[in-house]
Protein backbone atom coordinates (compact mmCIF):
# COMPACT_ATOMS: atom_id res chain seq x y z
CA UNK A 1 0.00 0.00 0.00
CA UNK A 2 1.54 3.28 -1.21
CA UNK A 3 1.62 6.20 1.39
CA UNK A 4 0.63 9.57 1.18
CA UNK A 5 3.98 11.07 1.24
CA UNK A 6 4.80 8.56 -1.81
CA UNK A 7 2.05 10.05 -3.30
CA UNK A 8 2.70 13.97 -2.42
CA UNK A 9 5.67 14.05 -4.02
CA UNK A 10 7.49 13.80 -7.63
CA UNK A 11 9.18 11.35 -8.72
CA UNK A 12 12.57 11.96 -8.71
CA UNK A 13 12.68 13.94 -5.23
CA UNK A 14 11.00 10.96 -3.93
CA UNK A 15 13.73 8.67 -5.70
CA UNK A 16 16.21 11.21 -4.06
CA UNK A 17 14.96 11.07 -0.42
CA UNK A 18 14.44 7.47 -0.26
CA UNK A 19 18.31 6.78 -1.20
CA UNK A 20 16.93 4.45 -4.36
CA UNK A 21 19.20 5.00 -6.16
CA UNK A 22 21.86 4.59 -3.82
CA UNK A 23 20.31 0.88 -3.42
CA UNK A 24 20.03 0.22 -7.05
CA UNK A 25 23.85 1.36 -8.20
CA UNK A 26 24.96 -0.51 -5.36
CA UNK A 27 22.83 -3.99 -6.40
CA UNK A 28 24.07 -3.34 -10.30
CA UNK A 29 27.07 -3.04 -8.97
CA UNK A 30 27.20 -6.56 -7.43
CA UNK A 31 25.11 -7.99 -10.43
CA UNK A 32 28.31 -6.79 -12.95
CA UNK A 33 30.67 -8.06 -10.25
CA UNK A 34 29.02 -11.78 -9.92
CA UNK A 35 27.43 -12.18 -12.92
CA UNK A 36 28.40 -15.16 -13.48
CA UNK A 37 27.58 -17.23 -10.52
CA UNK A 38 24.54 -14.66 -10.38
CA UNK A 39 23.45 -16.29 -13.77
CA UNK A 40 22.78 -20.21 -12.20
CA UNK A 41 19.94 -18.65 -10.69
CA UNK A 42 18.99 -15.61 -12.23
CA UNK A 43 18.56 -11.67 -11.78
CA UNK A 44 15.11 -11.67 -10.99
CA UNK A 45 15.77 -13.74 -8.17
CA UNK A 46 18.98 -11.66 -7.35
CA UNK A 47 17.63 -8.28 -6.88
CA UNK A 48 14.48 -9.49 -4.69
CA UNK A 49 16.97 -10.73 -2.38
CA UNK A 50 19.52 -7.86 -2.39
CA UNK A 51 15.87 -5.63 -1.82
CA UNK A 52 14.67 -8.02 0.74
CA UNK A 53 18.00 -7.38 2.61
CA UNK A 54 18.04 -3.92 2.36
CA UNK A 55 14.39 -4.16 3.63
CA UNK A 56 15.28 -6.44 6.62
CA UNK A 57 18.52 -4.27 7.57
CA UNK A 58 20.77 -7.20 7.10
CA UNK A 59 22.66 -5.93 3.69
CA UNK A 60 24.55 -3.64 5.53
CA UNK A 61 26.54 -7.16 7.39
CA UNK A 62 30.54 -6.88 6.68
CA UNK A 63 30.12 -4.32 4.29
CA UNK A 64 32.66 -1.44 3.66
CA UNK A 65 32.09 1.47 5.89
CA UNK A 66 31.23 3.94 2.87
CA UNK A 67 28.10 1.85 1.97
CA UNK A 68 27.34 1.67 5.92
CA UNK A 69 27.04 5.55 6.81
CA UNK A 70 26.29 6.23 2.89
CA UNK A 71 21.99 6.63 3.91
CA UNK A 72 20.36 7.55 6.77
CA UNK A 73 18.68 3.89 6.58
CA UNK A 74 22.15 2.22 6.55
CA UNK A 75 23.33 3.86 9.85
CA UNK A 76 19.93 3.34 11.48
CA UNK A 77 20.37 -0.41 10.09
CA UNK A 78 23.84 -1.06 11.56
CA UNK A 79 23.07 0.48 14.93
CA UNK A 80 20.23 -2.39 14.97
CA UNK A 81 22.45 -5.23 14.08
CA UNK A 82 25.28 -3.87 16.77
CA UNK A 83 22.43 -3.66 19.52
CA UNK A 84 20.94 -7.48 18.91
CA UNK A 85 24.61 -9.09 17.84
CA UNK A 86 26.01 -7.74 21.42
CA UNK A 87 23.27 -6.80 23.68
CA UNK A 88 24.36 -9.82 25.83
CA UNK A 89 27.30 -7.89 26.67
CA UNK A 90 25.57 -5.30 28.66
CA UNK A 91 23.16 -8.27 29.50
CA UNK A 92 25.95 -9.62 31.27
CA UNK A 93 26.82 -6.87 32.57
CA UNK A 94 30.43 -6.59 31.24
CA UNK A 95 32.22 -3.56 31.23
CA UNK A 96 34.62 -2.98 28.33
CA UNK A 97 36.93 0.02 26.79
CA UNK A 98 36.45 1.69 24.02
CA UNK A 99 39.17 -0.20 21.80
CA UNK A 100 37.24 -3.21 22.91
CA UNK A 101 33.76 -1.87 21.76
CA UNK A 102 35.70 -0.88 18.45
CA UNK A 103 36.71 -4.46 17.86
CA UNK A 104 32.77 -5.43 18.19
CA UNK A 105 32.09 -2.65 15.56
CA UNK A 106 34.92 -4.04 13.98
CA UNK A 107 33.52 -7.52 13.48
CA UNK A 108 30.24 -6.20 11.48
CA UNK A 109 32.64 -3.63 9.11
CA UNK A 110 36.21 -4.19 9.10
CA UNK A 111 36.83 -1.16 8.45
CA UNK A 112 35.22 0.67 10.76
CA UNK A 113 37.14 4.04 11.68
CA UNK A 114 38.25 3.90 15.29
CA UNK A 115 37.97 8.02 15.30
CA UNK A 116 33.82 7.39 15.45
CA UNK A 117 34.29 5.41 18.54
CA UNK A 118 36.60 7.30 20.30
CA UNK A 119 33.98 10.44 19.44
CA UNK A 120 31.34 8.44 21.19
CA UNK A 121 33.39 7.11 24.14
CA UNK A 122 34.31 10.91 24.72
CA UNK A 123 30.54 12.13 25.13
CA UNK A 124 30.56 9.14 28.04
CA UNK A 125 33.90 9.69 29.62
CA UNK A 126 34.29 13.38 28.38
CA UNK A 127 37.81 13.22 28.58
CA UNK A 128 40.72 11.57 26.68
CA UNK A 129 41.01 8.38 28.99
CA UNK A 130 40.21 5.70 26.37
CA UNK A 131 41.05 3.31 28.72
CA UNK A 132 38.29 3.71 31.10
CA UNK A 133 35.69 1.20 31.09
CA UNK A 134 32.24 1.64 29.85
CA UNK A 135 28.49 0.02 30.29
CA UNK A 136 27.54 -1.18 27.11
CA UNK A 137 23.97 1.20 27.21
CA UNK A 138 26.37 4.52 27.77
CA UNK A 139 28.35 3.46 24.69
CA UNK A 140 25.70 2.63 22.58
CA UNK A 141 23.40 5.77 23.66
CA UNK A 142 26.13 7.55 22.83
CA UNK A 143 27.79 6.06 19.93
CA UNK A 144 24.13 6.16 18.47
CA UNK A 145 24.35 10.06 18.39
CA UNK A 146 27.74 10.08 16.99
CA UNK A 147 26.93 7.92 14.19
CA UNK A 148 23.59 8.58 13.34
CA UNK A 149 24.38 12.23 13.54
CA UNK A 150 28.03 12.41 12.73
CA UNK A 151 27.65 15.10 9.81
CA UNK A 152 25.42 17.69 12.11
CA UNK A 153 27.55 17.20 15.34
CA UNK A 154 30.66 18.33 13.19
CA UNK A 155 28.51 21.43 12.50
CA UNK A 156 27.39 21.62 16.32
CA UNK A 157 31.30 21.53 17.04
CA UNK A 158 31.87 24.90 15.00
CA UNK A 159 28.90 26.48 16.02
CA UNK A 160 29.55 25.69 19.29
CA UNK A 161 33.32 27.17 19.36
CA UNK A 162 32.16 30.15 17.69
CA UNK A 163 30.14 31.13 20.17
CA UNK A 164 32.58 30.94 22.83
CA UNK A 165 34.95 32.95 20.35
CA UNK A 166 32.12 35.81 20.28
CA UNK A 167 31.58 35.09 16.54
CA UNK A 168 28.93 35.19 14.43
CA UNK A 169 27.45 31.42 14.30
CA UNK A 170 26.01 31.99 10.95
CA UNK A 171 29.42 32.01 9.28
CA UNK A 172 29.68 28.36 9.95
CA UNK A 173 30.19 26.03 6.75
CA UNK A 174 27.69 23.41 7.01
CA UNK A 175 29.81 20.01 5.42
CA UNK A 176 28.99 18.59 2.17
CA UNK A 177 30.61 15.49 2.42
CA UNK A 178 31.79 13.05 5.60
CA UNK A 179 34.94 12.68 4.30
CA UNK A 180 36.28 15.23 5.95
CA UNK A 181 37.79 17.56 3.42
CA UNK A 182 35.75 20.31 4.87
CA UNK A 183 37.31 22.94 7.53
CA UNK A 184 38.49 21.72 10.07
CA UNK A 185 38.13 22.87 13.97
CA UNK A 186 39.65 22.10 17.12
CA UNK A 187 37.55 20.39 19.15
CA UNK A 188 35.71 22.84 22.11
CA UNK A 189 37.58 23.01 25.21
CA UNK A 190 34.73 22.10 27.99
CA UNK A 191 36.69 24.22 30.45
CA UNK A 192 35.86 27.73 29.55
CA UNK A 193 35.93 30.21 32.30
CA UNK A 194 32.90 30.98 30.40
CA UNK A 195 31.32 27.71 31.81
CA UNK A 196 29.77 26.96 28.30
CA UNK A 197 27.42 29.10 26.01
CA UNK A 198 23.93 30.37 26.59
CA UNK A 199 21.68 27.82 25.92
CA UNK A 200 18.96 29.99 24.10
CA UNK A 201 21.32 31.43 21.73
CA UNK A 202 22.89 28.03 20.83
CA UNK A 203 19.29 26.70 20.45
CA UNK A 204 18.62 29.78 17.70
CA UNK A 205 21.89 28.43 15.83
CA UNK A 206 20.88 25.11 15.82
CA UNK A 207 17.41 25.80 14.67
CA UNK A 208 19.12 27.71 11.81
CA UNK A 209 21.50 24.72 11.74
CA UNK A 210 18.72 22.29 10.99
CA UNK A 211 16.53 24.56 8.64
CA UNK A 212 19.60 24.35 5.97
CA UNK A 213 21.15 20.98 6.62
CA UNK A 214 21.13 18.49 4.05
CA UNK A 215 21.98 15.93 6.54
CA UNK A 216 19.90 13.86 9.57
CA UNK A 217 19.59 16.23 12.30
CA UNK A 218 17.37 15.51 15.54
CA UNK A 219 13.76 16.81 15.89
CA UNK A 220 14.10 20.55 16.61
CA UNK A 221 10.92 20.59 19.04
CA UNK A 222 12.75 17.93 20.94
CA UNK A 223 16.05 19.87 20.80
CA UNK A 224 14.04 22.19 22.47
CA UNK A 225 12.54 21.25 25.06
CA UNK A 226 15.39 19.70 25.83
CA UNK A 227 17.48 23.04 26.37
CA UNK A 228 14.30 24.65 27.71
CA UNK A 229 15.80 23.75 31.38
CA UNK A 230 19.08 24.82 30.98
CA UNK A 231 20.51 28.34 31.40
CA UNK A 232 24.11 27.51 30.01
CA UNK A 233 25.59 24.24 28.79
CA UNK A 234 29.09 22.85 27.58
CA UNK A 235 29.01 20.97 24.48
CA UNK A 236 29.73 17.92 25.95
CA UNK A 237 26.58 18.62 27.55
CA UNK A 238 24.96 18.63 25.43
CA UNK A 239 26.12 15.87 23.63
CA UNK A 240 25.20 13.50 26.18
CA UNK A 241 21.50 15.12 27.12
CA UNK A 242 20.86 13.77 23.21
CA UNK A 243 22.38 10.38 24.45
CA UNK A 244 20.24 10.23 27.38
CA UNK A 245 16.79 12.04 25.50
CA UNK A 246 14.84 8.89 25.06
CA UNK A 247 12.40 11.24 23.14
CA UNK A 248 15.17 11.63 20.33
CA UNK A 249 16.12 7.73 20.66
CA UNK A 250 12.06 6.96 19.70
CA UNK A 251 12.00 9.68 16.77
CA UNK A 252 15.41 7.75 15.43
CA UNK A 253 14.08 4.47 15.66
CA UNK A 254 16.69 2.09 15.83
CA UNK A 255 16.99 0.88 19.48
CA UNK A 256 14.39 0.44 22.04
CA UNK A 257 14.31 2.32 25.03
CA UNK A 258 17.01 1.90 27.96
CA UNK A 259 14.64 -0.01 29.67
CA UNK A 260 13.91 -2.40 27.29
CA UNK A 261 17.41 -2.26 26.04
CA UNK A 262 18.44 -6.48 26.70
CA UNK A 263 15.10 -7.73 25.74
CA UNK A 264 14.58 -8.94 21.95
CA UNK A 265 12.51 -11.56 21.88
CA UNK A 266 12.28 -12.07 18.13
CA UNK A 267 16.23 -13.11 18.24
CA UNK A 268 15.90 -14.86 21.42
CA UNK A 269 13.24 -16.82 19.65
CA UNK A 270 16.11 -17.67 16.81
CA UNK A 271 18.33 -18.45 19.25
CA UNK A 272 16.29 -21.30 20.64
CA UNK A 273 15.25 -22.76 17.60
CA UNK A 274 19.34 -22.83 16.83
CA UNK A 275 20.35 -24.02 20.11
CA UNK A 276 17.32 -26.52 19.85
CA UNK A 277 18.92 -27.82 16.18
CA UNK A 278 22.49 -27.91 17.50
CA UNK A 279 21.46 -30.02 21.07
CA UNK A 280 19.41 -32.28 18.71
CA UNK A 281 22.54 -33.64 16.96
CA UNK A 282 24.23 -35.11 19.67
CA UNK A 283 21.09 -37.19 21.01
CA UNK A 284 21.01 -40.61 20.53
CA UNK A 285 17.99 -41.46 18.67
CA UNK A 286 16.19 -44.83 20.59
CA UNK A 287 16.61 -47.96 21.14
CA UNK A 288 15.31 -51.36 20.38
CA UNK A 289 14.45 -53.21 22.88
CA UNK A 290 17.08 -55.64 21.55
CA UNK A 291 19.86 -53.17 21.83
CA UNK A 292 20.24 -53.35 18.29
CA UNK A 293 20.44 -50.11 16.59
CA UNK A 294 22.21 -51.21 12.85
CA UNK A 295 18.54 -50.56 11.25
CA UNK A 296 17.73 -47.31 12.61
CA UNK A 297 17.82 -44.22 10.04
CA UNK A 298 20.73 -42.18 9.37
CA UNK A 299 19.82 -38.61 10.77
CA UNK A 300 20.89 -35.97 8.60
CA UNK A 301 22.25 -32.81 9.67
CA UNK A 302 19.79 -29.91 9.73
CA UNK A 303 20.63 -27.24 7.24
CA UNK A 304 20.57 -23.75 8.47
CA UNK A 305 20.02 -20.81 5.68
CA UNK A 306 22.01 -17.62 6.58
CA UNK A 307 20.95 -14.70 5.27
CA UNK A 308 22.06 -14.06 1.70
CA UNK A 309 25.65 -12.29 1.21
CA UNK A 310 26.97 -11.16 -1.73
CA UNK A 311 30.04 -13.33 -3.04
CA UNK A 312 32.54 -11.13 -3.63
CA UNK A 313 32.04 -10.02 0.18
CA UNK A 314 33.04 -13.46 1.05
CA UNK A 315 35.43 -13.73 -0.92
CA UNK A 316 37.02 -10.14 -0.01
CA UNK A 317 36.48 -11.35 4.24
CA UNK A 318 38.58 -14.64 3.56
CA UNK A 319 41.39 -12.72 1.90
CA UNK A 320 41.55 -10.27 5.01
CA UNK A 321 41.07 -13.08 7.29
CA UNK A 322 44.54 -14.43 5.91
CA UNK A 323 46.62 -12.01 7.39
CA UNK A 324 44.66 -11.83 10.52
CA UNK A 325 47.64 -13.22 12.91
CA UNK A 326 49.95 -10.73 11.79
CA UNK A 327 48.01 -7.65 12.46
CA UNK A 328 46.74 -9.76 15.96
CA UNK A 329 50.37 -10.58 16.67
CA UNK A 330 51.52 -6.57 15.68
CA UNK A 331 48.61 -5.14 18.08
CA UNK A 332 50.23 -7.27 21.15
CA UNK A 333 53.69 -6.35 20.61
Amino acid sequence: MLSPERLSLPGPEYLAQRHVLTYMEDAVSQLLENREDISQYGIARFFTEYFNSVRQGTHILFREFSFVQATPHNRASFLRTFWRCFRTVGKNGDLLTAQEYHCLLQLLCPDFPMELTQKAARIVLMDDAMDCLMSFSDFLFAFQIQFYYSEFLESVAAIYQDLLAGKNPNTVIVPTSSSGQHRQRQPPNDCSPLDGVEASLFYQCLESLCDRSKYSCPPSALVKEMLSSAQRLTFYGFLMALAKDQGINRALGALPDKGDLFLDPAMDQELEKLVAQVSGLSVSGPTSSSGDTANLPVRNSPRINSPWKPLHHRRKMDAESEGSNEETDSSEN
